[in-house]
């Protein structure tokens, strides 16, 4: 099992890294799960993300405290509406998918908006 926890935590480093370059695709919840796989296979790696300049803070405050930042609340609650404006300008959809999608959104950004802040 180890070599599956280390392949899944490289390849959630991956998916975090390209979503520190695509607005549509977050990064900390990648290096999040990334973490947890590395605690499980390689103690160094852990340390390594845990320690990096960058990530290592939002990972250390989520493990420690269960807390986002206010600008990463705000920036993520932000995209997730600019992204549901974009899928209605786009897509033009009925009511019933507009609103299960919606909801869909919704319960992230709630669930961000509802942890404690660092």
């Amino acid at each position: 099992m180890r070599f599956v926890y280390l392949g899944l935590g490289w390849f959630f480093v991956a998916l975090g890294i390209i979503g520190a370059f695509l607005p549509v695709m977050p990064t900390t919840i990648f290096l999040i799960l990334a973490a947890w796989c590395f605690a499980r296979s390689s103690p160094e790696l852990e340390a390594w993300l845990l320690a990096h300049p960058l990530f290592g803070e939002p990972l250390r405050n989520w493990r420690e405290r269960g807390s986002i930042s206010r600008r990463a609340k705000i920036l993520a609650c932000s995209m997730i509406a600019v992204s549901y404006g974009i899928f209605l300008h786009f897509s033009q959809p009925g009511p019933r998918l507009a609103i299960l999608v919606f909801a869909l959104m919704a319960a992230p950004a709630l669930y961000v908006a509802t942890r404690p802040h660092s």
